[in-house]
């Protein structure tokens, strides 16, 4: 027998057992006597050719209700199976009552027959499996025995097991003397994989898969069909160092649980704790307790282990000490002993959803996630993935950890936030809001899922594949790239995707990258600015939809939104109409309509956006958005990154992780330097100079001269090579003195440090220009590298942030060092698609086709937006 306890067996037991007709099922009861029964264990046969009970199922399902409607889900709510029960009516009150489906019960089927004609003592299964099946030794002295504790003997086992060995041998005979022309039906064809007469109803997928499907939908076709490899890791990443760190942060998080030292160590009051004591304190207890035996444990088998384990430590060092920092943050909302239980919610970690899919159909994923707390100082759930590496695509792990907060939402009815935790080799947090999530990727997961199903149904060598990853730069480290080459060969194609050398692939981003659903607009709905000429969105909209049908490509017209720059017009492809035959008429539109530029066209949840270039274009005016008043010393500090297509300003936080640190790409005429002076004008008009000190680089000495006497400034303006890095060497000092403050009074960020302290630290911003004019002598581009990679990592805390400009964003100017550590990224057009792919990264290379003059795309997280940056005709700096 196969008896089962552990979640993730029981949720593949019975994901395979939706592959069978007939199914023959029992179940045990705990306290059924009493008036609170319980499920205890639900016994399943697949091979009713079993005589011994080897082949059946126990699943231990007691007190796992999840588990227990996960098998009425799949299995008894499943019309496609048969399940058999010998007394159908008290069985079906556990598992699903009067809404299970195609259940035969054999009692009823035998009282049918006639106990006359079957000439038995009675109708109760073990007699019929002794007297009707010759079965002989059956025990019945299981029968009274406690099912609701644990753990469950030997011959309980054998009991249970036994049952429906009996129960398909009584259906057999029952059916041999009812209707036997069915007899072969039933149990000559159940082990056939012919049996699965819907199998796309019955798969469920992963919440891996899903993340997969969006770095590569041909390796996650592989991964799925034939279980290959699929994982894309980033050179000189540590091998098998994964499961061990998972395994030893579980056993953290249920250590500090019970553990009465780790909930001793917060027994002062909050003010009193301080981060790097009680960090240390930490990492040692954990170290003595479970770590050092972990580790000698391993070394004994083998001693090679003990490489990977200290690279191991190295990152449980970094998920340590961001746990104290949730923790001496409850700390202030929690006393000392329910702290810890109450910041780590100690739960079952597999969780699953049924999607409903744009089609109508439906679709399972499963998923089990690493961590689940709560902060208190936001009142919020945050589900956590860790991962020891850092990720290749961003937006894809977005779509992992995403899918684990919406399916969270839905089971526990409260607003979830996403974290992903990269700890080596080094720590680094990547952080979403469920209202960053809610209109954006929860939005497409559907389609994604629908999507997925298609490519699973193709089949070699039919044509339209699953397409090949929109970023080339996976193909690289990918682990199946030589099966990938054989099995879906050069000679298939998919029509439905564009050529690399297309123009039209600029805006095609439907595998693997996160462009958010514009919300919903009224019929010619547009941003109008005073006393502007406004613009007829219908009328061109009816335009475009008429040279779509000359060129014999048929949509639906949704609507569309007027901006600053451009008319942004949805469309709904006819049935049968592929995306991608609007994608490639790209260019046959800019010549059909007249305008200046291409337009840009981008698959949408459940529409396609076409963006064309308005012949009135407006200015986006500063100070329409921008109002000259000081905020207090508290308030978050934000910076104006440009007006969206609703015609409202859009504003990045630096204290958020995606966005604390900038790199910003523009060429001649982009508006680079208009954006930037808009930029720090948005600062001074906000927060006063004893808040907020600017440090401003101006090799060129042309973008900020307006700027150099006024009283933000943290030293004087910097216009050479040497001074540059003397300035980011003070900022590293600076960061490296306050984290030493911050220590002395027990906090783990400037924030908290100011609210709790008589003389608040201003935030510094860092506003370098041309940083490529810098980059040509080897040794100060070392430098500046190391600085900028210090600041990126570890600066946000304490309040100092890098905003780093540049014209040229080569590779060789732009390094992995710098791009690495700048989260948040600003794209004006850009001279080329080469570096609109340094700016953006991955293949996107849409900033290349921008329009110029401050249309730009902003990119935070996985989320990308187009927008226009303000413009500060005359700069006039605030009176203080």
């Amino acid at each position: 027998m196969h008896y089962l306890t552990e979640s993730a067996a029981i949720q593949e037991v019975i994901f395979q057992l939706t592959n069978y007709k007939t199914l023959w099922v029992d179940t045990e009861i705990a306290h059924w006597y009493t008036s609170e029964p319980k499920l205890s264990l639900i016994q399943v046969l697949a091979d009713p050719t079993d005589s011994t009970g080897a082949s059946a199922y126990i699943l231990d399902v007691l007190d796992k209700h999840d588990l227990a409607a996960d098998f009425i889900n799949q299995i008894m709510f499943n019309h496609h199976i048969e399940k058999v029960f010998h007394n159908a009516s008290f069985d079906i009150k556990y598992l699903g009552k009067h809404l299970a489906k195609n259940v035969t019960c054999t009692l009823q089927m035998a009282r049918k027959i006639t106990l006359k004609r079957l000439q038995t003592s009675n109708l109760k299964l073990k007699t019929l499996a002794a007297e009707l099946c010759n079965f002989s030794n059956v025990d019945i002295t299981e029968q009274s025995s406690d099912w609701g504790k644990r753990p469950l003997s030997k011959k309980q086992l054998e009991y249970a097991a036994m049952d429906t060995v009996y129960l398909a041998a009584v259906h057999r005979q029952l059916i041999k003397i009812s209707h036997p022309k069915d007899l072969t039906n039933i149990f000559m064809a159940n082990n056939s994989s012919q049996q699965v007469t819907d199998k796309s109803n019955n798969y469920s997928l992963s919440v891996t898969k899903v993340r997969l499907a969006f770095e590569c939908p041909r390796l996650f076709y592989l991964n799925h069909q034939f279980s290959d490899k699929a994982i894309f890791l980033p050179q000189d990443t540590a091998i098998g160092i994964g499961n061990p760190f998972h395994q030893l942060a579980d056993k953290f998080v249920k250590l500090a649980i019970i553990e009465p030292r780790f909930s001793n160590l917060f027994q002062p009051p909050a003010s009193q704790l301080k981060i790097e004591e009680v960090t240390t304190a930490l990492q040692q207890s954990f170290y003595q307790l479970e770590f050092f035996p972990y580790l000698q444990k391993a070394i004994q088998k083998d001693s090679a282990e003990g490489k990977a384990l200290l690279q191991v430590w190295n990152g449980l060092q970094g998920l340590i000490r961001r746990f104290a920092e949730l923790l001496l943050i409850n700390r202030r909302y929690c006393n000392a002993d329910t702290l810890i239980s109450n910041t780590f919610l100690s739960q079952e970690r597999n969780i699953e959803h049924h999607f409903s899919l744009p089609d109508g159909t439906q679709q399972l994923v499963r998923g089990e996630f690493d961590c689940l707390v709560f902060n208190f100082e936001i009142n919020r759930l945050c589900v956590v993935e860790f991962k020891t590496y850092q990720p290749v695509d961003p937006s894809a792990q977005l779509a992992q950890v995403s899918l684990y907060s919406y399916m969270l939402h839905h089971k526990k009815k409260v607003a979830v936030d996403s974290a992903v935790y990269c700890v080596l080799p080094e720590f680094k947090e990547y952080r979403y809001s469920w209202e960053q999530l809610e209109n954006t990727v929860h939005q497409l997961i559907p389609h994604k899922l629908l999507q997925m199903q298609q490519w699973l149904a193709w089949e070699s060598p039919h044509p339209n594949p699953p397409p090949q990853t929109t970023q080339l730069h996976l193909c690289e480290i990918c682990p199946q790239q030589q099966k990938c080459q054989t099995f879906f060969g050069a000679g298939i194609s998919d029509p439905s995707q564009p050529s690399l050398k297309n123009r039209s692939e600029i805006s095609n981003k439907t595998d693997t990258s996160f462009d958010p659903p514009q919300p919903p607009f009224k019929r010619g709905e547009e941003y109008i600015e005073d006393n502007q000429e406004t613009t007829n969105a219908d009328e061109i909209g009816e335009a475009l939809i008429n040279t779509l049908q000359s060129f014999g490509v048929g949509v639906d017209y949704q609507g569309a939104a007027v901006g600053p720059a451009f008319i942004r017009v949805k469309l709904k492809p006819h049935p049968g109409v592929k995306v991608n035959a609007l994608l490639k008429l790209s260019d046959d539109l800019q010549v059909q309509l007249g305008l200046a530029n291409a337009p840009l066209i981008a698959p949408q949840a459940g529409y396609v956006s076409i963006d064309l270039p308005r012949p009135d274009r407006q200015i986006a005016h500063f100070e329409k958005y921008i109002q000259s008043k000081f905020l207090p010393a508290t308030a978050p500090v934000k910076i104006a990154i440009g007006v969206n297509i609703e015609g409202e300003l859009v504003e990045a936080d630096l204290s958020d992780p995606n966005s604390c640190h900038f790199l910003v790409g523009g060429t001649t005429g982009s508006g680079k330097s208009e954006f930037l002076r808009s930029l720090l004008l948005s600062l001074l008009y906000r927060y006063a100079p004893q808040n907020l000190k600017i440090a401003l680089v101006d090799p060129k000495r042309v973008t900020f001269p307006e700027f150099e006497r006024m009283a933000w400034l943290y030293s004087p303006v910097v216009k050479d090579s040497d001074r540059a890095v003397e300035l980011m060497e003070e900022l590293v000092i600076e960061m490296e003195s306050r984290y030493q403050r911050f220590e002395k009074a027990g906090c783990a960020d400037l924030t908290t440090y100011n609210q709790r302290s008589s003389q608040a630290l201003p935030r510094i911003v860092c506003i370098f220009d041309e940083y490529a004019d810098f980059m040509a002598e080897k040794e100060i581009r070392n430098v500046l590298e190391q600085s900028i990679k210090r600041l990126g990592a570890m600066a946000r805390a304490a309040g100092i942030h890098l905003i780093i400009a540049t014209q040229r964003p080569e590779a060789k100017v732009v390094t992995p060092i710098i791009r690495a550590n700048l989260p948040g990224r600003v794209a004006l057009r850009t001279a080329s698609e080469a570096d609109s792919k340094i700016v953006l990264g991955g293949t996107e290379t849409s900033s290349a086709y921008l329009l110029g003059k401050g249309d730009l795309l902003y990119q935070v997280g996985s989320q990308q937006h187009r927008l226009q940056s303000l413009l500060a005709t005359k700069i006039q700096l605030p009176s203080v």
